[in-house]
């Protein structure tokens, strides 16, 4: 079957995460039973308890009506996330915890991106929903950037811009063009961040983007993308790593020595191949929450991507163990005392 769209897809984790995470799907991931026993021990499930009950920011929340607004790569994405993930849906995959959320851009058709916006934005002015402010889309080169930020910075709800620099159609250096820096300086001056989305072996761009714009704060979206694969070759997953360990370790720390720049705990789990448990992605997370410091790190639960790899709920108890051995202050933090400094939120709900 051919996962070519998934290369064309240009929002988040998809474009790199989906074609892995689909074909895994369909092969056995484990393929023997000392191999199985790894991922198996690697996180044992969370117990019921104040940790699995705390109260979370989710900073990276999809919400998608394809009967209102449907982005050209939904048509043809995998059956478990083609269909309506709407607030409904993402209130039941999230019941039992008390969320509140920053609403994720999805990568619209480019004549979509003020009626995403506009219909984000009315959401978040609903005291009943949790979504309470959003990243929207948008391509900081485009001429008429600083005028659509502007339309929409206005309501108040509007806390970043993202467009993700990892599709196929978007070279490397994309964001170190004139231009782009242009409007992602325009950005800092309006008290907005830019949402990096990098392919992992080209975190020192994002770097240097920081550095160009030294007023502007931002995000590393998903762990800077790592690939799960690079972590553990003696599990023989199959396909070859998008990236080796160190490279994805150095890209890491050239960001983190950014001060501008916050990274977001997210979008890994996608990567996870079948029956694979959480905890094979530790050495990401712990080397991202080492790097950029209990201050400046984020939890993103990007659903309803992170079903490639599992639940939104699967996500969260896999996270709360890896990061068990953790200070309290700093596993709080994480899940919400952040977010709500860096995105200006009430501290309620």
């Amino acid at each position: 079957m051919n996962f070519e769209w998934l290369r064309l897809a240009m929002f988040g984790n998809l474009v790199a995460w989906c074609n892995m995470a689909v074909l895994m799907k369909r092969r056995s991931f484990l393929q023997s039973s000392s191999r199985a026993m790894i991922a198996a021990a690697a996180v044992p499930h969370l117990s019921s308890g104040a940790e699995s009950l705390r109260k979370i920011v989710d900073t990276h929340q999809h919400l998608w009506d394809p009967d209102r607004i449907n982005p050209p790569w939904l048509q043809t994405a995998p059956e478990i996330i083609r269909s309506r993930h709407h607030l409904k849906e993402y209130q039941a995959a999230t019941a039992g915890y008390d969320v509140s959320a920053v609403y994720m851009e999805i990568d619209v058709a480019p004549a979509d991106l003020d009626r995403e916006a506009a219909e984000v934005i009315a959401l978040c002015r609903d005291p009943s929903i949790p979504t309470l402010a959003a990243t929207i889309g948008g391509r900081p080169d485009a001429a008429d950037f600083p005028a659509y930020v502007e339309r929409h910075s206005a309501s108040g709800f509007v806390r970043g811009v993202r467009q993700v620099l990892h599709g196929p159609l978007t070279p490397a250096g994309h964001c170190l063009r004139p231009e782009f820096i242009k409007g992602v300086r325009y950005l800092g001056g309006k008290g907005l961040h830019f949402d990096l989305c990098l392919r992992p072996g080209e975190l020192q761009d994002g770097a240097k983007l920081a550095s160009e714009c030294p007023e502007t704060r931002f995000v590393v979206d998903h762990c800077g993308n790592a690939d799960v694969k690079a972590f553990h070759p003696a599990l023989e997953i199959g396909e070859t790593p998008e990236h080796s360990v160190d490279r994805w370790k150095s890209g890491i720390d050239a960001l983190a020595g950014k001060a501008n720049t916050i990274c977001k705990i997210s979008g890994i789990i996608a990567r996870l191949p079948e029956k694979a448990a959480p905890g094979l992605l530790a050495p990401i997370v712990n080397h991202c929450l080492d790097a950029f410091g209990p201050e400046r790190v984020v939890f993103g639960g990007d659903w309803p991507v992170c079903l490639l790899g599992g639940t939104w709920r699967q996500w969260v108890e896999g996270l709360a163990e890896i990061i068990q051995t953790r200070p309290e202050s700093e596993r709080e933090a994480l899940w919400r005392g952040n977010a709500l400094k860096f995105y200006k939120l009430p501290s309620a709900p």
